[in-house]
């Protein structure tokens, strides 16, 4: 059975604390997201090297 394309979605993460902080730089990943499922923005908490420790990340755009 073929598949049916445009059900998964590539996002980019950002993270919330970095942005607080001052310090340069910026955090992201990329993943992707099934559109039906999870309408909503993702949120999911991932780990930070610049402020070296697990933090928010929000999705953008």
């Amino acid at each position: 059975m073929a598949k049916k394309k445009g059900d998964r979605v590539q996002v980019i993460l950002e993270c919330t604390e970095h942005k607080t902080s001052g310090m340069p730089g910026t955090s992201r990943y990329v993943t992707t997201k099934n559109r039906k499922v999870t309408t909503g923005r993702m949120e999911l908490k991932k780990y930070n090297p610049i402020l070296r420790k697990h933090t928010v990340h929000k999705e953008i755009k």
